[in-house]
């Protein structure tokens, strides 16, 4: 474990405050869930992802599109790639989003591109794709997105409403 530095004394009412530097570092954004764990006497403060819970799900579930629709499908939490099939799963799977994929987060709002792109999906790597992009949303909030992907041709609407459809499962998956 990696030590800060850092010292903060609890208030009155069992609270501390996390430096905006880790915050930042962390991606931690206001109103988010930071899950708890002790261990002897050691306090651990982890981000809490609901998507974390959707992971082996969300694996399936893309597995059973992919090899139905022959698309390369992903979905995502807030920070990261978390589960995906087709030819680029590899590439994507584990990596971080890029602040393109962040600005869908934050804005709640899909994506379909009008042809061959180029563009920033993974942070710091650019790559050539057609894309629908649909947010996964639970209590008005984006926890997550549902990407198809494809280097040859071009994403139809068909594709983003695909994308809609699995974002809507997973957003009543979640709430349930």
């Amino acid at each position: 474990m990696k030590t800060t530095g850092v010292v903060r004394k609890i208030d009155d009412l069992g609270r501390i405050v996390i430096p905006k530097e880790i915050r930042r570092t962390l991606k931690i954004r206001e109103g988010e869930s930071l899950e708890i764990f002790v261990e002897d006497e050691t306090i651990t403060l982890r981000k809490y992802s609901s998507m974390e819970d959707l992971e082996e799900v969300s694996q399936k579930l893309t597995e059973v599109i992919s090899s139905n629709t022959q698309k390369n499908i992903y979905v995502t939490d807030r920070d990261s790639f978390i589960a995906g099939s087709g030819t680029l799963k590899k590439k994507f799977l584990s990596q971080p989003l890029s602040t393109y994929l962040e600005s869908i987060l934050r804005d709640c709002e899909p994506a379909l591109s009008d042809g061959m792109k180029r563009i920033e999906l993974i942070a710091g790597v650019e790559g050539e794709y057609s894309y629908a992009i649909t947010p996964v949303l639970s209590q008005g909030a984006s926890i997550g997105l549902v990407v198809i992907l494809s280097k040859e041709k071009q994403v139809t609407e068909e594709d983003l409403v695909l994308t809609n459809v699995v974002a809507q499962f997973l957003t009543k998956y979640v709430e349930e």
